[in-house]
């Protein structure tokens, strides 16, 4: 655990979130500032500062955190199960916590612009 990173002391339950789903290697909380109607963040228990922290040792928990759990997450959609996942990498493409996380958005289409 970082002791300065907040999913770090959510993941050990430190500090409180609502907990959407969870197994021994991701946890899925709700956004305390969401930017569509569902808003999770899926996060690896592991702590890597960003995507390009994963190594081809972690194929496994990439295919879990970018494939897996945003299809598990998907299908508990009304409609037609369509979602947004955003990762931010680095301060200067809007990473404000340097934990890895994906942003699962659904109920907006946030490209209509």
């Amino acid at each position: 655990m970082q002791t300065d990173c907040i999913f770090c002391k959510i993941i050990a339950g430190v500090l409180p979130a609502t907990i959407i789903w969870q197994d021994d290697d991701i946890l899925v909380i709700k956004d305390i500032h969401p930017k569509a109607p569902t808003h999770n963040l899926i996060i690896p228990k592991k702590h890597y500062v960003d995507q390009t922290a994963l190594t081809i040792e972690d194929a496994a928990l990439a295919y879990k955190l970018f494939v897996e759990v945003p299809k598990k997450l998907s299908q508990q959609l009304p409609g037609s199960g369509a979602f947004n996942s955003i990762v931010n990498n680095g301060a200067g493409a809007g990473q404000v916590v340097f934990h890895l996380h994906v942003h699962f958005l659904a109920g907006k289409n946030l490209f209509n612009l």
